[in-house]
C-alpha cells in the first residue's frame, strides 16, 4: 500500500482543519500528511493500519498521529456507516516558538510520542468525547482553546497505547514501494497460505534477503504481521458473528487451532473466547 500525499484545503478564517468525515467520504486509502491528527470515531467498525500496527476501531476510538505517519482505516464491511471527527494541524500552527515555551514542555513530548500513533484509552475518552464533538462548529480563539484542552487531557492523563515502533521517515526511503506491495499483498491474501517464498518473490529477494529486508524497515518479521493481520479478522469474526472459534480459526488464515490460539494470546494476551465474552459484556478492549 503505498501511501499518497494527503492535502486538505483550510478556510481563510481557519489555522487548522477540523471535519467530520463520513460513508463515503471516509474510505482514504493507505497515506500520509504533514500534519498531526486527531481523529474520533463516531460510527462504525474496521481494521487500522498505522505505521507497522494492526488494529482495531470502534465507535468511540479516538486516534493521536504524528506527521507523516502513513495509516488508513478500513472498515468491516463495504455497506457499514462510518463517520469521525477529523482534526489536522501543524506544529507550528500557533507560532515557531509556542511548543518551546516551558509551560508547553510536556505538549512536546506528547508531539514526539505521537510519532508512533497514540490510541487513547481510559476514562479520558469520555471527555475528549464531548470536547473533540464540538469543535467544529468553533470560531475564533475558543476553537484553538478546545483543541488545547484536547491535548492538554491527553498529555496531563497519560492514558494511551502507542502502537507502531516504526520510523516514519523509514516510509519516504528509496525503496519504500517494495513494502508497500507487500503490505498490499498480504492484506487481501492474509486468509490463503502464504509462504516466505511468495512475499520475498513480491519483492523480487532471495527469502532471507527479504526477512532481512523486513525486519529492519518495520521493525517485526513478516510472520509477526502476517499474523497481526489475521488475527484482527479473528477479532471481528469473535464480535460480529456467531462462528464457532475452530472455524474462525481456518477463516483467518490458520492452518491448526492450537497455534491460532497461540498467536491470538500472544498478541492480544487473553484467549479468544475470552475475548469474544468481554466484548459481548460491553467491556473495553484495546
Amino acid at each position: 500500500m503505498r501511501p499518497f500525499v494527503e492535502k486538505l484545503n483550510l478556510a481563510e478564517k481557519n489555522s487548522f482543519y477540523a471535519r467530520t468525515h463520513n460513508t463515503p467520504d471516509f474510505e482514504v486509502t493507505w497515506h500520509q500528511h504533514e500534519e498531526m491528527e486527531l481523529i474520533l470515531f463516531k460510527e462504525g467498525s474496521g481494521t487500522s493500519f498505522i505505521g507497522n500496527y494492526v488494529g482495531e476501531f470502534h465507535k468511540g476510538d479516538i486516534f493521536f498521529l504524528g506527521p507523516d505517519l502513513p495509516h488508513t482505516f478500513q472498515k468491516t464491511n463495504k455497506d457499514l456507516f462510518v463517520s469521525a471527527v477529523v482534526i489536522q494541524f501543524q506544529e507550528n500552527f500557533w507560532g515557531t516558538s509556542f511548543t518551546s515555551l516551558p509551560e508547553c514542555k510536556s505538549i512536546k513530548e506528547l508531539f514526539e510520542a505521537s510519532s508512533h500513533g497514540l490510541k487513547i484509552t481510559g476514562s479520558v475518552k469520555l471527555l475528549l468525547y464531548d470536547i473533540i464533538s464540538r469543535l467544529e462548529n468553533l470560531s475564533g480563539l475558543p476553537r484553538i482553546i478546545c483543541l488545547a484542552e484536547c491535548l492538554h487531557l491527553i498529555e496531563e492523563n497519560k492514558e494511551y497505547k502507542i502502537l507502531s515502533f516504526q520510523e516514519t521517515k523509514e516510509f519516504n526511503a528509496h525503496n519504500k514501494e517494495r513494502i508497500d506491495n507487500i503490505y498490499q499483498y498480504t492484506v487481501e491474501h492474509y486468509y490463503e497460505p502464504i509462504t516466505l517464498e511468495k512475499v520475498a518473490s513480491i519483492a523480487s529477494m532471495s527469502v532471507p534477503a527479504f526477512c532481512n529486508y523486513f525486519k529492519k524497515t518495520t521493525r517485526k518479521t513478516y510472520i509477526e504481521f502476517l499474523n497481526d493481520v489475521r488475527i484482527d479478522n479473528a477479532c471481528k469474526l469473535l464480535v460480529n458473528t456467531e462462528k464457532c472459534i475452530t472455524d474462525i480459526c481456518y477463516n483467518s488464515g490458520f492452518n491448526t487451532l492450537a497455534n491460532f490460539n497461540r498467536q491470538f494470546h500472544k498478541v492480544k494476551q487473553i484467549t479468544p473466547s475470552h475475548y469474544r465474552k468481554l466484548f459481548r459484556n460491553n467491556l473495553v478492549i484495546i
